[in-house]
């Protein structure tokens, strides 16, 4: 009989994180472990705010789903059983995870993937004063591609100039979280433009984005409120130039994989993102890395210390999951 179970971490972060929305210390996940005959599979989840989520209700949404996992729930009848979002991410990476080690293969192959190999993360710099993210993005010069949290308020193009300055050879990502005014998306793009930033991450609210249509932005957007599941990708593709696929909104692996699918049948192209949390949480995305042309899956590098064994990290390089670890 498969039983399930869900528990609570806390992960320190390494000094605070800090978005439009608010700054924390410590990243809180919650794992799930889904055992049968003396075999475990494990995924994790952060629940977030923003969407409605609660540590509270998380817990009890997974934990209330033992019955039906005891009868035999499938992945395919887990996304008709729960909404998309943190719950059924983590039970669906943990049915993916247990799959694999009863079948003694890699999730890739029963995926019909090909093998993953290595990819270029993303390293976010918090939401700061401009010398703090001069200071943060000369720290972190040697990196290639930096993302840079912005806040919505007059310094946002001086933080730019302050990371450009600090990090001159760095490809540039901003990530505005919802935190701008509809009459100040083209402007900013221009100037963003000049400073050679490469994309804009949900500058608009996620209700409010209609206006982006036909806005001739100089700089392409990227969708990631406004993008969770299947549901509402065609009307992203008159608005949006990527998506930002991260598992928490998509409900787990499953449904990711066919995001993608979908996505680039909608000729939007693909970011693959994540919450802070630990390399349980990576080491899933990391497939949809393989399919992603912006990989931002530095969670672990935002943690004073990370889960052991972790995802391996060379500088920015991050390879594919050890079977130990997931998968």
């Amino acid at each position: 009989m498969r039983e399930i179970d869900a528990d609570i971490e806390s992960w320190p972060i390494a000094g605070a994180f800090t978005i439009s929305r608010g700054s924390k210390t410590e990243a809180r996940v919650i794992v799930v472990k889904l055992r049968e005959n003396g075999v475990t599979g494990r995924g994790e989840c952060v629940p977030y705010a923003r969407y409605g989520e609660s540590e509270k209700d998380t817990l009890a949404a997974i934990r209330a789903l033992q019955p039906r996992i005891s009868d035999g729930l499938t992945r395919e009848e887990l996304q008709r059983a729960m909404p998309r979002g943190a719950a059924r991410n983590a039970i669906d990476c943990a049915m993916w995870d247990l799959e694999a080690r009863q079948a003694q293969c890699p999730v890739w192959k029963l995926a019909g993937l090909a093998e993953p190999g290595p990819v270029t993360t993303a390293y976010t710099l918090s939401l700061a004063a401009p010398d703090a993210m001069r200071e943060a993005a000369r720290e972190n010069a040697n990196r290639p591609l930096l993302k840079l949290k912005l806040g919505g308020g007059p310094d946002d193009i001086a933080r730019v100039e302050a990371v450009r300055d600090g990090a001159p050879s760095a490809t540039l990502i901003v990530d505005a979280n919802e935190g701008w005014q509809a009459d100040d998306v083209l402007p900013m793009a221009r100037e963003l433009a000049r400073l050679g930033v490469a994309l804009i991450e949900q500058p608009l609210p996620a209700k409010e984005d209609e206006a982006l249509r036909g806005l001739g932005s100089p700089v392409p957007l990227c969708a990631d409120e406004s993008a969770h599941g299947l549901e509402g990708i065609k009307r992203l593709a008159g608005l949006y130039d990527f998506i930002n696929v991260k598992l928490d909104k998509t409900g787990g692996l499953t449904e990711a994989l066919s995001v993608v699918r979908c996505a680039k049948r909608r000729e939007l192209r693909v970011m693959v993102g994540c919450m802070v949390a630990t390399s349980l949480a990576m080491a899933p995305a990391m497939l949809i890395a393989q399919q992603a042309d912006y990989v931002d899956l530095d969670g672990p590098l935002l943690l004073a210390k990370d889960r052991a064994p972790g995802l391996r990290y060379e500088g920015s390089t991050v390879h594919p999951a050890e079977r130990e670890l997931w998968g």
